[in-house]
């Protein structure tokens, strides 16, 4: 457990759900906390784990979903459950948002105007200075992007960042906990103020190689693209990153990802998975027409180890970091041999946080980034 300004972190590998939790609850419980957020594996039963949170924590605001792995103290974990609480210093709202199916712009602004509103009614005037906003999404919903917009069109001038729920690369379930009970097609909205320094950000380790895919026919609801360069996706895809078609699968998409130019900044469009047509379904919004460049790695802990420094360098060593981390990343990290590296480093700045189906920042929906919030002790 990592002490600090009324936060508390805490994990479980206990294989047992109801003893996960009794394990998680001594860790992190706090009198009066203003939120408690948790990140479990989809390999506990479900059923169990909601009904020992609901017991323990109570159905406040406490939020959480499934993952593709865990982050806590031990740095990278799987089959575990982490979390932590904030404390009564800190001024939380929570909005839930279910029935993804059916969602619109106008619904998330709407949201996000009521959890502002509420805020205000603590007795506090929301800025970019002392409140952000964190989310949680279904990670299968493919509503992230209206969701993400939508939100931060109502937030002013405040930072928002997030995760998408995962289910270990199933790709059948994943779900969001709030209100005592786990739901897929939600996404939760807490909406964080604190006097304590704070920075939201953003990091990857792409640049683009200047090998353009152009995607020629796709399915933009569903994400899947059929052609990339008038020929099958799959074929193109793999005869440009020189691998053979049935060697494609999530290690080579790590490796390989794409590139999108959107104001003058690339973001990664992560591919999810082989479709039996040779189409490609993607983690990110794709439509036909956009122009689409294969991307390299550079060294990965090195642009981690910058990003805690600059995140150091505005609120001093972070008592928490919440992180959000793409599950590409964390299979990058496991072919290269790097997982002790990063897990030292998560370990040194404090995150506590999951591996996503993608991640939020601001007003964008990106993938195979590593996105958080690093809360400092202030003076």
């Amino acid at each position: 457990m990592t002490s600090g300004p009324a936060i508390r972190t805490g994990a479980s590998t206990d294989p047992d759900p109801s003893a996960a939790v009794d394990e998680l609850y001594e860790a992190i419980y706090q009198d009066k906390a203003s939120l408690v957020a948790f990140f479990c594996s989809p390999a506990y039963e479900r059923s169990t784990l909601e009904a020992k949170v609901r017991e323990r924590f109570g159905t406040g605001n406490v939020i959480g979903c499934t993952t593709a792995g865990e982050i806590g103290g031990l740095g990278y974990v799987e089959r575990s459950i982490s979390g932590f609480s904030l404390g009564e210093d800190f001024r939380v709202v929570v909005e839930c948002m279910d029935g993804l199916r059916a969602f619109d712009f106008p619904s998330g602004q709407a949201v996000g105007r009521r959890a502002m509103a509420r805020l205000r009614e603590q007795g506090v005037t929301p800025s970019r200075a002392n409140t952000f906003g964190f989310v949680l999404i279904d990670g299968l919903s493919t509503r992230e992007e209206s969701v993400a917009s939508s939100l931060y069109s109502s937030l002013g001038d405040i930072s928002m960042f997030g995760g998408s729920a995962g289910d270990a690369l199933s790709f059948r379930e994943t779900q969001i906990y709030h209100g005592g009970a786990f739901r897929s097609d939600r996404a939760v909205l807490a909406l964080v103020s604190t006097r304590y320094p704070f920075t939201v950000f953003k990091t990857q380790h792409f640049v683009e190689t200047g090998e353009k895919l152009v995607v020629t026919a796709a399915d933009p609801e569903r994400r899947i693209v059929h052609e990339l360069n008038g020929a099958k996706a799959v074929r193109e895809y793999a005869s440009v990153v020189g691998v053979p078609v049935e060697d494609l699968g999530p290690s080579v998409f790590a490796a390989h990802p794409v590139v999108l130019r959107i104001g003058g900044s690339y973001f990664v469009r992560s591919i999810q998975k082989v479709n039996d047509d040779e189409s490609l379904s993607f983690y990110c919004a794709i439509d036909e027409g956009i122009v689409l460049t294969l991307a390299r790695g550079e060294d990965l802990v090195r642009n981690l180890e910058q990003t805690f420094e600059s995140v150091a360098a505005e609120v001093g060593e972070p008592v928490l970091t919440i992180g959000c981390d793409c599950v590409l990343r964390n299979l990058e990290v496991g072919q290269r041999g790097l997982r002790d590296a990063v897990s030292s480093l998560f370990r040194r700045h404090n995150v506590v946080g999951f591996s996503t189906y993608g991640e939020q920042y601001n007003a964008m929906h990106v993938n195979q980034t590593f996105t958080g919030v690093a809360i400092g002790r202030g003076r």
